[in-house]
C-alpha cells in the first residue's frame, strides 16, 4: 500500500487501565472494540485494546504491558480531534463523562470556540470539534 491517502493509520498509546479506557471510548465515544488482547504474564506481552469504527482509516490501540507498565505522559497538545460538522449532542457530552471522561478547557481557546475538549481516564484529550474538515 503506498504512503498516501488511502493508508490507514494506528494511533497507539499507553494506558493504565484498560477497562476504564474501553468504558470511555467505546461505551462513551460510540467507539467499536476492533481487537482485545490480556496479556498471560509472559515478560514484554502487553495487553491491547483496539478501537475505531469499522469503515475509518484509523483506530486507537491502547497498550497496557502488566509487567513494566508505562504511565502515559499526555501533554496540553495531544489531541484527537474529531470533526463533526455540526452541535456536539448533549447526549454524547453526558454519556463521556458518565464513562469516566472530564470536560476540561482546552489549553488553546481555539478549540473551546469550536468544540468541547474531554480528558480520557489516562488524561488524553479529546475533542469533539462543531467544525467540518473541509472548513477547519
Amino acid at each position: 500500500m503506498p504512503a498516501d491517502a488511502t493508508a490507514h493509520i494506528r494511533i497507539a498509546r499507553p494506558s493504565r487501565d484498560l477497562r476504564a479506557a474501553e468504558r470511555f471510548w467505546a461505551s462513551g465515544l460510540g467507539l467499536d472494540v476492533l481487537y482485545q488482547h490480556a496479556a498471560d504474564g509472559t515478560p514484554g506481552q502487553s495487553s491491547l485494546l483496539m478501537v475505531g469504527w469499522p469503515d475509518a482509516g484509523w483506530h486507537l490501540e491502547l497498550v497496557h504491558d502488566p509487567a513494566a507498565p508505562l504511565k502515559p505522559q499526555p501533554t496540553t497538545e495531544d489531541l484527537l480531534v474529531i470533526y463533526l460538522g455540526e452541535p456536539v449532542p448533549n447526549s454524547l457530552t453526558e454519556r463521556l463523562e458518565q464513562h469516566g471522561g472530564k470536560r476540561v478547557p482546552a489549553h488553546n481557546s481555539y478549540w473551546d470556540a469550536w468544540g468541547i475538549t474531554f480528558q480520557d481516564p489516562d488524561g488524553y484529550l479529546l475533542v469533539l470539534s462543531t467544525r467540518a474538515w473541509a472548513n477547519s
